[in-house]
Protein backbone atom coordinates (compact mmCIF):
# COMPACT_ATOMS: atom_id res chain seq x y z
CA UNK A 1 0.00 0.00 0.00
CA UNK A 2 2.94 2.84 0.96
CA UNK A 3 4.47 1.53 -2.18
CA UNK A 4 1.51 2.26 -4.15
CA UNK A 5 0.75 5.78 -2.82
CA UNK A 6 4.55 6.63 -3.25
CA UNK A 7 4.15 5.49 -6.98
CA UNK A 8 0.88 8.03 -7.00
CA UNK A 9 3.17 10.32 -5.61
CA UNK A 10 6.12 9.93 -8.04
CA UNK A 11 3.93 10.20 -11.05
CA UNK A 12 2.30 13.25 -10.06
CA UNK A 13 5.82 14.80 -9.19
CA UNK A 14 7.00 13.65 -12.59
CA UNK A 15 3.76 15.09 -14.52
CA UNK A 16 4.27 18.37 -12.66
CA UNK A 17 7.58 18.88 -13.76
CA UNK A 18 6.94 17.86 -17.18
CA UNK A 19 4.00 19.89 -17.88
CA UNK A 20 3.70 22.90 -15.49
CA UNK A 21 0.16 25.02 -16.48
CA UNK A 22 -0.20 28.82 -15.57
CA UNK A 23 -1.48 29.59 -12.80
CA UNK A 24 -1.24 33.23 -11.84
CA UNK A 25 -4.52 34.46 -11.33
CA UNK A 26 -7.19 31.43 -10.52
CA UNK A 27 -8.56 30.42 -7.44
CA UNK A 28 -6.92 29.23 -4.64
CA UNK A 29 -8.78 26.72 -2.63
CA UNK A 30 -5.37 25.43 -0.20
CA UNK A 31 -2.57 26.88 1.04
CA UNK A 32 0.20 24.94 2.95
CA UNK A 33 2.03 26.64 5.31
CA UNK A 34 5.58 26.04 6.56
CA UNK A 35 6.08 26.04 10.36
CA UNK A 36 9.51 27.66 11.85
CA UNK A 37 10.39 30.87 10.47
CA UNK A 38 6.77 31.47 8.67
CA UNK A 39 3.98 30.92 11.28
CA UNK A 40 6.66 30.68 14.26
CA UNK A 41 9.56 32.55 15.02
CA UNK A 42 13.02 31.26 14.11
CA UNK A 43 15.19 32.25 16.90
CA UNK A 44 18.39 30.20 15.87
CA UNK A 45 17.24 27.53 18.14
CA UNK A 46 17.01 24.77 15.50
CA UNK A 47 20.93 25.30 13.95
CA UNK A 48 21.85 25.54 17.48
CA UNK A 49 20.29 22.08 18.27
CA UNK A 50 21.89 20.42 15.04
CA UNK A 51 25.10 21.49 16.05
CA UNK A 52 24.67 20.51 19.66
CA UNK A 53 23.36 16.82 18.99
CA UNK A 54 25.58 15.97 16.31
CA UNK A 55 29.01 17.16 18.24
CA UNK A 56 27.80 15.23 21.19
CA UNK A 57 27.92 11.86 19.10
CA UNK A 58 31.38 13.06 17.68
CA UNK A 59 30.22 14.92 14.16
CA UNK A 60 31.70 18.60 13.89
CA UNK A 61 29.70 20.98 11.85
CA UNK A 62 29.22 24.41 11.97
CA UNK A 63 26.60 27.06 11.16
CA UNK A 64 27.54 27.36 7.00
CA UNK A 65 26.99 23.39 7.00
CA UNK A 66 23.84 23.94 8.56
CA UNK A 67 22.56 27.30 6.80
CA UNK A 68 21.65 25.71 2.93
CA UNK A 69 19.51 23.07 4.49
CA UNK A 70 16.87 25.07 6.54
CA UNK A 71 13.67 23.97 5.73
CA UNK A 72 14.85 20.22 4.67
CA UNK A 73 13.86 17.33 6.75
CA UNK A 74 15.76 17.59 10.08
CA UNK A 75 15.97 13.44 9.53
CA UNK A 76 17.51 13.39 6.13
CA UNK A 77 19.78 16.24 7.33
CA UNK A 78 21.34 14.22 10.58
CA UNK A 79 21.68 11.10 8.03
CA UNK A 80 23.72 13.75 5.53
CA UNK A 81 26.09 14.49 8.51
CA UNK A 82 26.40 11.12 9.32
CA UNK A 83 26.71 9.73 6.28
CA UNK A 84 29.49 12.50 5.16
CA UNK A 85 31.55 12.53 8.67
CA UNK A 86 31.20 10.22 10.89
CA UNK A 87 33.69 8.26 12.96
CA UNK A 88 35.35 5.47 11.16
CA UNK A 89 33.63 2.26 12.11
CA UNK A 90 29.98 3.66 13.51
CA UNK A 91 27.30 2.06 12.87
CA UNK A 92 25.70 4.71 10.64
CA UNK A 93 21.95 3.32 11.58
CA UNK A 94 22.20 3.90 14.94
CA UNK A 95 24.33 7.34 15.25
CA UNK A 96 21.54 8.11 12.72
CA UNK A 97 18.72 7.80 15.36
CA UNK A 98 20.60 9.05 18.39
CA UNK A 99 21.32 12.11 16.96
CA UNK A 100 18.13 12.34 16.01
CA UNK A 101 16.67 11.79 18.86
CA UNK A 102 18.55 13.95 20.74
CA UNK A 103 17.89 16.74 18.42
CA UNK A 104 14.30 16.45 18.70
CA UNK A 105 14.51 16.42 22.63
CA UNK A 106 16.09 20.34 22.20
CA UNK A 107 14.21 21.41 19.72
CA UNK A 108 10.93 20.62 21.80
CA UNK A 109 12.53 21.97 24.63
CA UNK A 110 13.71 25.11 22.92
CA UNK A 111 10.09 25.56 21.59
CA UNK A 112 8.26 25.24 24.73
CA UNK A 113 7.90 29.52 24.70
CA UNK A 114 8.02 30.36 21.19
CA UNK A 115 5.57 32.72 19.87
CA UNK A 116 3.66 32.77 16.78
CA UNK A 117 4.91 35.27 14.04
CA UNK A 118 2.63 38.38 14.94
CA UNK A 119 -0.51 38.64 13.09
CA UNK A 120 -0.38 34.84 11.70
CA UNK A 121 -3.33 34.09 13.88
CA UNK A 122 -5.55 36.54 12.57
CA UNK A 123 -4.08 34.85 9.47
CA UNK A 124 -5.41 31.64 9.73
CA UNK A 125 -8.92 32.93 10.76
CA UNK A 126 -9.21 35.20 8.02
CA UNK A 127 -8.49 32.78 5.97
CA UNK A 128 -10.40 29.82 6.80
CA UNK A 129 -13.70 32.39 7.17
CA UNK A 130 -13.09 32.82 3.05
CA UNK A 131 -13.08 29.50 2.63
CA UNK A 132 -9.67 28.33 2.55
CA UNK A 133 -8.44 25.04 3.51
CA UNK A 134 -4.51 25.34 5.45
CA UNK A 135 -1.83 22.29 5.82
CA UNK A 136 0.82 22.91 7.41
CA UNK A 137 3.97 21.66 6.89
CA UNK A 138 7.64 21.11 8.13
CA UNK A 139 11.15 19.88 8.12
CA UNK A 140 10.60 18.51 11.58
CA UNK A 141 9.69 14.83 12.64
CA UNK A 142 6.34 14.21 13.91
CA UNK A 143 7.10 14.74 17.90
CA UNK A 144 8.28 18.13 17.19
CA UNK A 145 5.30 19.04 15.06
CA UNK A 146 3.13 17.94 17.84
CA UNK A 147 4.25 19.87 20.59
CA UNK A 148 4.33 22.88 18.55
CA UNK A 149 0.78 22.63 17.02
CA UNK A 150 -0.67 21.13 20.17
CA UNK A 151 0.63 23.96 22.53
CA UNK A 152 -0.65 26.88 20.24
CA UNK A 153 -3.81 25.22 19.77
CA UNK A 154 -3.58 25.44 15.63
CA UNK A 155 -5.06 22.23 15.37
CA UNK A 156 -8.59 24.19 14.93
CA UNK A 157 -6.88 25.81 11.75
CA UNK A 158 -5.25 23.01 9.95
CA UNK A 159 -6.68 20.16 7.72
CA UNK A 160 -3.78 18.65 8.81
CA UNK A 161 -0.26 18.85 9.11
CA UNK A 162 2.71 17.14 7.05
CA UNK A 163 5.86 16.62 9.07
CA UNK A 164 9.57 15.45 7.22
CA UNK A 165 8.68 11.63 8.55
CA UNK A 166 5.29 11.41 6.48
CA UNK A 167 7.72 11.17 3.65
CA UNK A 168 10.66 9.34 1.57
CA UNK A 169 12.14 12.41 0.88
CA UNK A 170 11.93 16.16 2.12
CA UNK A 171 12.12 19.46 0.71
CA UNK A 172 13.09 20.25 -2.11
CA UNK A 173 11.42 17.32 -3.17
CA UNK A 174 7.52 18.10 -3.62
CA UNK A 175 6.33 14.82 -2.32
CA UNK A 176 5.46 16.86 0.97
CA UNK A 177 2.85 19.46 -0.47
CA UNK A 178 1.30 16.20 -2.50
CA UNK A 179 0.31 14.95 1.15
CA UNK A 180 -0.83 18.35 2.09
CA UNK A 181 -3.06 18.09 -1.20
CA UNK A 182 -3.85 14.78 -0.46
CA UNK A 183 -4.84 15.17 3.04
CA UNK A 184 -6.99 18.45 2.26
CA UNK A 185 -8.88 16.11 -0.81
CA UNK A 186 -7.28 19.21 -3.31
CA UNK A 187 -5.96 17.34 -6.80
CA UNK A 188 -5.53 20.35 -8.83
CA UNK A 189 -2.07 22.02 -8.69
CA UNK A 190 -3.26 25.56 -9.82
CA UNK A 191 -5.12 25.65 -6.59
CA UNK A 192 -2.63 25.83 -4.06
CA UNK A 193 -0.20 27.96 -3.12
CA UNK A 194 2.85 26.63 -0.86
CA UNK A 195 4.35 29.16 1.30
CA UNK A 196 7.56 29.23 3.37
CA UNK A 197 10.67 31.37 4.55
CA UNK A 198 13.19 29.13 3.16
CA UNK A 199 14.78 28.55 -0.77
CA UNK A 200 13.91 25.11 -0.18
CA UNK A 201 10.35 25.92 0.59
CA UNK A 202 9.91 27.54 -3.03
CA UNK A 203 11.85 24.95 -4.47
CA UNK A 204 9.55 22.46 -3.25
CA UNK A 205 6.82 24.37 -4.47
CA UNK A 206 8.49 24.73 -7.90
CA UNK A 207 8.88 21.23 -7.96
CA UNK A 208 5.23 20.76 -7.25
CA UNK A 209 3.89 22.73 -10.06
CA UNK A 210 2.34 25.10 -7.53
CA UNK A 211 2.75 28.82 -6.69
CA UNK A 212 5.32 29.38 -4.19
CA UNK A 213 5.04 32.54 -1.63
CA UNK A 214 8.48 33.74 0.24
CA UNK A 215 8.13 35.55 3.56
CA UNK A 216 10.67 37.25 5.31
CA UNK A 217 10.06 36.51 9.03
CA UNK A 218 12.74 33.37 9.15
CA UNK A 219 15.65 32.60 7.16
CA UNK A 220 15.53 33.51 3.91
CA UNK A 221 16.40 36.78 2.94
CA UNK A 222 14.61 39.02 0.10
CA UNK A 223 17.83 38.10 -2.38
CA UNK A 224 17.71 34.80 -1.92
CA UNK A 225 14.13 34.38 -1.97
CA UNK A 226 13.80 36.20 -5.33
CA UNK A 227 16.46 34.10 -6.64
CA UNK A 228 13.89 31.26 -6.62
CA UNK A 229 10.71 30.82 -9.13
CA UNK A 230 8.51 32.36 -6.27
CA UNK A 231 5.24 34.50 -6.68
CA UNK A 232 5.48 37.18 -4.88
CA UNK A 233 7.52 37.93 -1.72
CA UNK A 234 5.67 38.99 1.30
CA UNK A 235 6.89 40.50 4.78
CA UNK A 236 5.02 38.01 6.80
CA UNK A 237 1.78 35.54 6.48
CA UNK A 238 -0.08 38.59 8.53
CA UNK A 239 -0.33 39.69 5.08
CA UNK A 240 -0.88 36.51 3.24
CA UNK A 241 -5.52 36.93 3.38
CA UNK A 242 -4.85 40.90 1.82
CA UNK A 243 -2.66 38.97 -0.82
CA UNK A 244 -4.69 36.03 -1.87
CA UNK A 245 -7.64 39.01 -2.15
CA UNK A 246 -5.96 40.06 -5.44
CA UNK A 247 -6.30 36.87 -6.97
CA UNK A 248 -9.93 37.62 -7.79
Amino acid sequence: MRSSRRQVLTAMAASAIASRAETGGAPVKLVVLDTGGTIIQDRGDVPEAMIDACGHHGIRIAPEDVAPLRGASKREVVRRFVDQRAPKGADHDKLAEAIYAEFNAQVIAAYKNVPPIEGVEDAFREMRKAGLLLVGSTGFGRVVADSIYQRLKWQEHFVAVITGDDVTMGRPAPFMIFHAMEAAKVFRLADVIAVGDTPLDLQAASNAGVRGVGVLSGAGTRERLQAEKSAVILKSVAELPQWLKTLG
